[in-house]
């Protein structure tokens, strides 16, 4: 006798199953048992990949071995829209199981699932009610359900007595399902369950209605019923060692008590157990496969529709009219003779960048002119075409070049293209992408395989306000119910389970953390792996991880932790069960789906309070295979840095720019890239790349292409081979001369897959299709498919004429560099956003760093790095103004950047909005604080906006003193701004009102006297800048080093982010300054005092913790506002739990104001003896004795004549190291100097 189970939750029961879908259907399949049901709560999230791992697990006949069965358990209620309740009328939900018994109940079921997110969502329950089911019943087989059922708790409620409500319920569900119902038995030992299940079975007889056996599985086995209990914990936020409430329905709640499963039994259990359970009731596992049987196999993987594009009158079909768009938009490209980055298109139709709006009105009478084309522009063109055509993608051009051209007509900074599609020239000329793919050799194949069908794939960057917009348009255009965002799973990591699990066991703190830091810093590393997985030898964490020695050191670590029997092995054991685990959804950052019709009809959908979209139940793995199609709707950061750039360079010069026609030979570019000066810039910011920059001295477009896709694990060691050949200090090799004309561009190095792909096609005859399919399996390291396309290159070589020892060398060369070869048509993409960034920096460098401080707000540091580097740049920086600050940062007509008032704590955008608005309506500029006052609407700007911007000095200007603002004249008075406001107020409110006396016509507005300046002392300079930092985050009008900045510049060779990354600085001995924001004197349990200090300077901020003789030694500096000078070393812990880790340990602090005198001991003066007379001599004696002090000066003497140094110390001449004394050095340009 077989069974099934047909009430199973897994994963995607989010937080309340614990089994994996994998693992359901491997203890399935072993234990032969015919079909298996997905049934999770309320959602269909899992459907999709419980189908495909059916097909995982087949019999020689290519049939399945394990049957899926597609449902759900619904949360059913009276009225699905009622989403008000109180204590007494509360919202009961009852469980509904049903399942999908063909494709119009897959239907029914996603359209019901659907439904009751989009109708019925209430608290976090997506719920439906009776007259949805009546509604879309057919297809499905409906049960009894569990003990939360409305059948069951209608006999709970109707007790030994009148069970008369109760039967009508039961039969209000036969008649609707009929000979698709059945009485589904459980038995897990749980009282009320029998009491139910004997009334169950006396009206199954009575009404003839089947008998189904089920467990109501939410786990693998029963040895994983500690692990689930542990998730309901999490899902609760309770803990572990909270006393089980009596109920176990999770709607009832206890005071002191948790929500717990009644018993360990809700496994998956074998038909074996399931038999014994069942022994006196055999013909209900029996009847499982009666349903088995009566289900049809699901087809869930489908063609993908395209939404309906309607075509304008005229056009036969949607590829007449894309090609109609194609010829229209290469005419203006390539003939239309305008100036585009910086290239004019030659008479003979040469290439160039035409940033041309294509107008898609169906006017023909310019594709007469499309002959004029240049023959091989023109082949190009209509070998896109007739490729798209053939493969059915006309539709999909249509959409997309419909939608980024509605962007661009509203105003959307849009990015030139991303990714393979930049390789298309259809898509360039139907302004889907802004880069010639002629021009720069980008491939077509390379986006769209004519020899193999498959979707394309356009994502595009949009600026981050523009991208709402168009996906507005979209959902006008489509339909609201057509449209939707994809959802993300959020599942537990290694790190996060580990937490989650010691917060529910209650382990301490301190050891959670410690033990989730033990684990690998690696995206997706697997808890069982870092627990069970060899670590030597093939399939070794070594080897498939790429671990470290220090990380293998953790890892055994762990390992050791696991044996040891301790609270934390539990953690650790229990952790790795529920890796994986769906602990919520999430809203995909950039997909959107486009449908052709109500997307209900076609799969589930959901909802989230994260989007007005809906939302996809199944992800982006597997959204497409399900019919729909996908397109990611990007927002780039960097986009609306360059749009609000051109806004503020429109306003402060009255130059309309349009960044795609930039030249793409400007000298102060490159002059950017030569001196690595790309802070703040696209892609090449990093250091490692700057220092790449400068060797390089990249002097045209093609040179940035390349670093764009060498700066990257693996190639990067190509960069120095690349640069020397750039610079002809290595000679440049060709292996046959036929190669040259391809790889000429990148010095002989094969840096691009299109590379690879345009020399197979020349050296041995491949054609565009298996040159796309050598790219892939390179990539892919597909060794089946290499090695027959290897003989094939081989063949094709021989039989032109080449050497086959050479091509032999050719192919081994590319395979070892084409799994790390990049995608020229992405690179050559961001390689001209980045462009665009570093012409704006250096030819508008005040309004592009303001944009970039703009959007940097989220993180100090940033804001801190990139001020700063305008400081570098010599551009200031100047505090919040009222009468020249805008919301966000700005540029004064003196080039000078100025703080957004925004950016000010406690000031909302109210407030910063109407006092703009005041500033630059017909009052003009705010002549006092009165004036100021009497003017701004101070229901929007109140008074605690006008306290954060007086903090932050947005009054300086009108010059009042920040101290006078909360000065009080005694306990009990009203601070100077609280008068202020009452001040502006009653002024306001006689101005709005109708009623104005005598005087008030006479005298004006000296009715209301001001109020009297408070003559006080204003704050220090340190006390001013504290209160910055409070309401900006960070210090603004200067820092509290500053004063200091000669002994960073000559004592420090480390900042405080350098301590981030320890690896990268193991083992020096680090010097660095900063002031004491917070210090922290403790007590440890043992009774040993311990303390904290976070310290500060220009860049960025450090926690240092400091335990025994380290804190005895230094705790007298562990002061708020004391500046340091502290050097200390970074290495690995010799004892303890966390021994082999990296520590920074602190091996000296001095007071910073001590330091000058105490380490700059040696001024060495350099001179070349050629340059030196008598004057140079008088100006440098006088400028030295008019310093006296203890710093010691020696004279070096340089000869480039005679090639000679001599260095002698003065006698008697010592000086005290002052900024006057640096400063009238660096005046001298005959003179340098070194201190030390």
């Amino acid at each position: 006798m077989k069974f099934s189970h047909l009430h199973v939750h897994t994963q995607f029961s989010l937080l309340d199953g614990a089994a994996s879908i994998p693992a359901l259907y491997k203890k399935a399949a072993a234990d032969g048992q015919p079909a298996l049901a997905i049934t999770d709560h309320g959602n269909m999230f899992g459907v999709f990949k419980f189908v495909a791992e059916a097909g995982k697990h087949k019999n020689e006949d290519g049939s399945p071995k394990v049957k899926p069965i597609v449902g759900c358990e619904f949360y059913v209620v009276h009225d699905r829209h009622k989403k008000a309740f109180t204590r007494e009328d509360k919202d009961k939900r009852f469980h509904q199981l049903m399942l999908a018994k063909n494709a119009q109940g897959y239907r029914n079921l996603s359209k019901l699932c659907s439904l009751g997110y989009m109708d019925g969502f209430y608290s976090k329950y997506p719920r439906i009610d009776k007259g949805l089911i009546v509604q879309y019943h057919e297809g499905l087989i409906a049960t009894t359900c569990c003990l939360g059922a409305s059948v069951p708790q209608a006999i709970l409620r109707g007790g030994t007595g009148d069970l008369q409500k109760a039967e009508d319920e039961f039969k209000w569900w036969l008649d609707l399902f009929g000979e698709d119902y059945y009485v589904e038995v459980q038995r897990h030992g749980i009282p009320e369950q029998e009491q139910v299940n004997k009334v169950l079975i006396q009206w199954a007889r009575k009404y003839n209605v089947p008998i189904i056996a089920s467990n109501d599985s939410h786990y693998v086995d029963q040895a994983d019923s500690n692990a689930h209990d542990i998730l309901l914990c999490i899902n609760t936020g309770e803990k572990q060692s909270t006393p089980k409430a009596d109920d176990s329905d999770d709607e009832v709640s206890q005071k002191g008590k948790r929500f717990a499963f009644y018993n360990d039994e809700f496994f998956f259990k074998t038909q074996a157990q399931m038999g014994e359970t069942f022994k006196d009731l055999p013909e209900a596992l029996d009847n499982t496969n009666r349903i088995v049987d009566k289900v049809e196999p699901l087809k869930l993987k489908k063609d993908i529709l395209l939404p309906n594009y309607e075509i304008p009158q005229g056009f036969a079909d949607q590829d007449e009219y894309l090609k109609y768009l194609t010829y229209e938009g290469a005419i203006k490209r390539y003939l239309g003779g305008g100036k585009a980055n910086g290239e004019w298109s030659a008479a003979n139709g040469g290439f160039a960048h035409s940033p041309v709006t294509i107008d898609h009105s169906p006017e023909r009478g310019l594709s007469g002119g499309i002959d004029s084309l240049d023959p091989k522009i023109k082949e190009r063109i209509d070998f896109e075409l007739f490729t798209i055509r053939t493969m059915g993608f006309s539709g999909y051009f249509l959409i997309t070049q419909d939608f980024i051209n509605a962007g661009k007509a509203m105003g959307v900074l849009i990015g030139p293209g991303r990714g393979s599609a930049a390789g298309s020239v259809v898509a360039y000329c139907t302004g889907i992408t802004n880069i010639d793919p002629i021009k720069y050799d980008l491939l077509f194949e390379r986006f769209l395989n004519p020899d193999r069908k498959s979707m394309p794939d356009i994502d595009t960057d949009f600026d981050d306000e523009g991208r709402q917009k168009v996906i507005d348009y979209v959902v006008n255009k489509y339909g609201k119910n057509q449209v939707a965002q994809i959802v993300t799973y959020g599942s537990m990591a290694a790190k996060s389970s580990i937490r989650d699990v010691s917060r529910v066991m209650d382990l301490p703190l301190q050891e959670a953390d410690r033990l989730a830091k033990l684990i690998p810093e690696r995206p997706g590393i697997e808890l069982a792996r870092i627990l069970n997985a060899p670590i030597d030898g093939p399939d070794s964490l070594k080897t498939k991880e790429n671990l470290s020695s220090d990380e293998i050191a953790n890892v055994k670590q762990l390992r050791s932790i696991l044996e040891s029997g301790e609270l934390t092995a539990d953690v650790l054991r229990e952790a790795e069960k529920l890796e994986g685990s769906v602990r919520g959804t999430g809203v995909h950052a950039a997909g959107i789906i486009i449908a052709p019709s109500d997307l209900t009809e076609i799969i589930p959908v959901c909802t989230s309070k994260d989007s007005d979209l809906l939302l996809t139940q199944y992800d982006g793995r597997v959204i497409e295979d399900a019919g729909v199609i996908k397109m990611d709707f990007l927002g780039l950061k960097t986009l609306t840095i360059i749009r609000d750039a051109l806004r503020m360079i429109k306003t402060n010069h009255g130059v309309d720019i349009s960044i795609d026609e930039i030249p793409l030979d400007d000298a102060k570019t490159f002059g950017i890239y030569q001196r690595a000066e790309t802070n703040g810039t696209f892609q090449f910011e990093s250091p490692g790349m700057q220092k790449y920059l400068r060797e390089l001295k990249a002097d045209h477009f093609g040179d940035l292409i390349a670093m764009n896709a060498l700066y990257r694990p693996g190639p990067l060691e190509y960069i120095p081979t690349f640069i020397k050949r750039k610079h002809g200090l290595e000679q440049i090799v060709y292996d046959l001369p036929e190669m040259e004309e391809l790889l000429k561009e990148t010095y002989g190095v094969t840096v691009y897959q299109e590379q690879v792909m345009l020399l197979s096609q020349k050296l041995a005859g491949f054609t565009k299709g298996d040159a796309d399919i050598l790219r892939k399996a390179m990539g892919k390291k597909d060794r089946a498919t290499l090695n027959k396309m290897k003989g094939k290159f081989l063949e094709g070589t021989a039989e032109r004429g080449f050497e086959s020892k050479v091509c032999d060398k050719i192919w081994t060369d590319w395979e070892a560099f084409a799994q790390y070869a990049f995608n020229k048509s992405h690179s050559t993409c961001y390689a001209f956003v980045a462009y665009q960034t570093a012409w704006l920096k250096a030819n508008y460098p005040s309004e592009f760093m303001a944009s970039v401080l703009t959007h940097s707000q989220s993180s100090i540091d940033k804001v801190t790095f990139f001020m700063e580097e305008c400081r570098r740049m010599g551009i200031k920086v100047l505090g919040p103004d009222v009468n020249e600050s805008q919301f966000q940062f700005s540029v004064n007509k003196k080039g000078e950047i100025r703080f957004g008032l925004g950016a000010v704590k406690g000031v909302g955008e109210g407030a910063v909005e109407t006092i703009v608005e005041e500033r630059i309506s017909e009052g003009g500029p705010y002549t006092s604080i009165y004036d100021l006052m009497r003017r701004v609407n101070l229901r929007s700007a109140n008074r605690k906006a006008l306290e954060s911007l007086a903090y932050a000095g947005a009054f300086d200007g009108l010059n009042v003193q920040r101290a006078h603002f909360f000065h009080n004249a005694g306990e009990g008075k009203p601070t100077w701004i609280e008068t202020l406001v009452r001040y502006g107020q009653q002024h306001q409110d006689g101005k709005d009102s109708s009623q104005v006396s005598m005087f008030d016509m006479a005298e004006g507005d000296a009715a209301i006297p001001e109020p009297t300046l408070p003559q006080i002392e204003g704050w220090s300079a340190l006390e001013q800048l504290h209160h910055e930092k409070e309401v900006i985050g960070f210090y603004l009008s200067g820092h509290p080093l500053d004063d200091h900045r000669l002994e960073i510049k000559h004592l420090c060779n480390a900042t405080l982010p350098d301590l981030k990354e320890l690896g990268k600085v193991e083992g020096r001995e680090l010097t660095f300054a900063g002031i004491v924001t917070k210090a922290e004197h403790r007590i440890a349990k043992s009774g040993k005092p311990f303390g904290s200090l976070s310290v500060e300077d220009h860049f960025g901020t450090h926690d240092f913790m400091l335990f025994s003789e380290d804190y005895m030694k230094f705790k007298l500096y562990m002061q708020q506002g004391a500046l340091l000078l502290m050097k200390g070393r970074a290495t690995a812990r010799t004892w303890g739990r966390d021994e082999g880790q990296l520590e920074f340990k602190i091996h000296n602090i001095d007071l910073l104001s001590d330091s000058r005198e105490k380490y700059i001991t040696k001024l060495t003066l350099k001179l070349e003896a050629e340059r030196i007379d008598d004057s140079l001599a008088r100006e440098l004696g006088a400028l030295l004795r008019a310093s006296p002090g203890k710093c010691r000066v020696t004279v070096q003497l340089q000869s480039l004549q005679e090639n000679m140094a001599l260095e002698a110390p003065s006698k008697g001449l010592s000086v005290g190291i002052s900024e006057d004394l640096i400063r009238s050095l660096n005046g001298l340009t005959d003179v340098s100097y070194t201190l030390n």
